[in-house]
């Protein structure tokens, strides 16, 4: 019921390239950090935890193409990658979280090289794990009959496998619980329409398609009572930065009352940061002025395209991560947390 997003293969990177679907699954082989970069970029793969592995594997490619180099030639290449593959997308707390993980734990190896190919697997399966962990844990908080929604792609496709929130549904369809879901198209590059819907008709999971602004009617006429969102980066306070419409939808699920959850792992928490600190990504006019490339408006007008949007922690019913359910007062719960996160 799961896909794989990525692998190591040889020396090389093979993924999902998410650009293709639905209308066709199709691998791509990154072979240099030029490759990497683009591909992050240009949203070939995207989600949090999967850009921090592909981020990770970045630096894996380079050091094995320079596994008969010199130590401090390898230490001062692989720094220049880590800065080239670090600004890519800016809001995503994942990606510094891998990177730091992989070179932190390999720069004072005697074999450097070897060390940051390791590393960085060992991340990649364990993501693996994670997810895995989260699903079981989240699955808990759905019963037969619900009616869940869902916003973007938090699936395997934001992952190197099983996924966050989605992983969580399709897990709890899994063990045999029955209810409906409803996901939001996901404007402006259509990650629910064509990545979600996709995942849950690999999974034979029934769903209905929303349009985004067909939200607040959605929860009200057809009884949402769960919603289940992913996460780039959550904060100590449990502030939540996530795809855009994620916050308009929160306070729509305050309205009605409705539970409104994110799922993600630690890697995810942001120890450091205060709201001040997280840059919101903008990307390009053109997402907003074509669907899948298609023109649907003129080209010579002003367009603002946040990437994500920040939802305050009051409108967050619970946290679900691989180390448990954290509720509210998060300012007390989340740092419990984090003081045993290890990998």
């Amino acid at each position: 019921m799961f896909l794989r997003s990525i692998e190591w293969l040889d020396g090389k990177i093979r993924i999902i390239d998410q650009t293709k679907l639905p209308i066709k699954l199709e691998y791509k082989f990154l072979e240099t950090i030029d490759d990497v970069v683009e591909a992050i970029k240009s949203m070939r793969v995207r989600g949090a935890p999967l850009i921090g592995i592909t981020g990770a594997l970045g630096l894996a490619l380079v050091a094995y193409k320079l596994k008969d180099e010199d130590r401090d030639y390898v230490i001062r290449e692989i720094k220049t990658a880590y800065e080239k593959i670090l600004n890519t997308r800016p809001t995503a707390v994942n990606l510094k979280w891998a990177l730091d993980y992989v070179l932190s734990n390999s720069i004072d190896q005697a074999d450097v090289a070897e060390s940051i190919i390791k590393n960085a697997l060992k991340l990649m399966e364990r993501d693996i794990e994670i997810n895995r962990k989260i699903a079981e844990i989240g699955q808990i908080l759905i019963s037969d009959g619900d009616v869940i929604m869902t916003h973007c792609n938090t699936g395997s496709l934001a992952t190197v496998s099983v996924g966050t929130a989605l992983g969580v549904i399709i897990e709890a369809w899994k063990r045999g619980k029955r209810f409906l879901v409803y996901i939001t198209e996901t404007r402006p590059l259509l990650q629910g329409a064509r990545l979600t819907a996709f995942e849950l008709k690999y999974a034979n999971i029934p769903f209905t398609l929303i349009c985004d602004s067909a939200v607040g009617i959605t929860i009200a006429k057809k009884k949402v009572n769960k919603i289940f969102v992913g996460a780039d980066r959550i904060l100590l306070d449990g502030t939540t930065y996530n795809k855009v419409g994620t916050f308009q939808i929160a306070i729509l699920a305050k309205k009605f009352n409705v539970d409104f959850y994110v799922v993600a792992p630690t890697s995810t928490i942001d120890i450091h940061s205060k709201r001040r600190d997280v840059i919101i990504e903008e990307r390009s006019k053109m997402e907003v002025l074509t669907i899948q490339d298609r023109l649907i408006t003129s080209t010579d007008i002003t367009v603002y395209n946040p990437a994500f949007d920040e939802t305050p922690p009051e409108y967050v019913s619970a946290i679900i991560t691989e180390k448990g359910i954290i509720y509210p007062p998060y300012e007390e719960n989340l740092p419990k947390i984090m003081q045993h996160n290890t990998t």
